[in-house]
């Protein structure tokens, strides 16, 4: 996640826009509200209609399970790429360009169509990674994206490892399984997002309108393995909102609304061209409250991640739950919005 703003300073969203979506929105979003699940076992053990349904769409679905330990391999790799370059895989370092071709590597071992799209910052070459999975309506296109590089003061692996990992695998069971969906599918790996979303920008200022108006959804994956995670969904858009909403009721985990990283990655480009924005989040420096420790588990009165934009952000700063769920969510989405 970029720190290009004081994030005790970030802008939230204000009440006037929630009381003006919530009146759009009506009943979709009363509806959605009560497919989260309840904290007490009674309300567990009786899962709403909303749930049900979306536990049925699911099976009909198929929707495979990505595997925890292929992420956890490619976090993995992640980790030596940036302790054989510096330390670290940051914009304009070695570590971001052998990330890049990591990834690049096993998606077009997939069957994927690949572009890396330069561009320039700060006097270094920059480098975004874009693959398209043959097939689907390409007038609608479900696009996941996370951002590949680090901090210069580590190696990233939870921001954004963990997203470009996710995704990445995401990707390859897409591969696996030979799905072959209605809408286009599309994901990405972002450069230069610590210096303040730059790759994103520079990807989204080039399409013309015509191929903005193509974009069905943009989800962003920023930060989703925090070792002390919360589960944060986005609201910038209703029905990305309940998809995973949806999902994480079906696993009987409580979500809350993401602002920590409200206008710091990725997503904001997208959603500024008027695109509509989904995402998850587990969390950066804000500190879990006692309420949240008894909702998720782990630490109260500490960080999510307590090594954000530090040395200390390596292969040991994640959390398997967290990323597991997180990883299964955005394969549900992938599957459920290009169906």
């Amino acid at each position: 996640m970029s720190s290009c703003a004081d994030p005790h300073h970030t802008p939230r969203r204000s009440a006037n826009r929630r009381a003006a979506a919530a009146v759009a929105a009506g009943a979709a979003i009363a509806a959605l509200v009560s497919a989260a699940p309840a904290t007490s076992a009674a309300a567990a053990s009786a899962p709403s209609a909303s749930v049900a349904s979306a536990a049925s769409s699911r099976a009909a679905l198929a929707v495979p399970d990505v595997p925890l330990a292929n992420v956890k391999a490619h976090l993995a790799q992640l980790q030596s790429i940036a302790t054989a370059n510096g330390g670290n895989r940051a914009h304009g370092r070695p570590g971001y360009k052998a990330s890049l071709d990591y990834i690049k590597g096993k998606l077009d071992a997939a069957g994927f169509t690949t572009t890396v799209q330069q561009f320039t910052s700060s006097g270094s070459t920059g480098y975004n990674l874009i693959a398209d999975w043959p097939g689907g309506d390409a007038d609608k296109v479900v696009f996941s994206g996370a951002h590949l590089d680090s901090v210069s003061a580590g190696p990233g692996i939870n921001d954004n490892g963990s997203g470009s990992a996710a995704i990445l695998e995401t990707a390859l069971t897409v591969a696996r399984s030979g799905l072959q969906p209605a809408k286009h599918l599309r994901f990405a790996w972002w450069g230069a997002e610590e210096l303040g979303m730059v790759g994103s920008r520079n990807y989204v200022n080039g399409l013309s309108s015509a191929n903005r108006a193509k974009i069905d959804s943009y989800l962003n994956f920023d930060m989703i393995g925090s070792p002390n995670p919360g589960y944060f969904v986005y609201d910038d858009d209703t029905r990305l909102e309940g998809v995973f909403k949806d999902f994480f009721a079906t696993k009987g985990v409580p979500t809350e609304i993401e602002t920590e990283g409200d206008g710091r990655s990725d997503h904001a480009p997208f959603k500024n061209a008027g695109i509509p924005v989904g995402g998850l989040f587990s969390g950066a420096d804000y500190i879990k409250t006692a309420a949240q420790a008894q909702k998720w588990g782990g630490t109260s009165g500490q960080a999510f991640d307590r090594c954000y934009h530090r040395s200390c952000d390596t292969t040991s700063n994640t959390n398997d739950t967290a990323l597991d769920r997180n990883s299964d969510a955005i394969a549900y989405a992938v599957w459920t919005l290009s169906s």
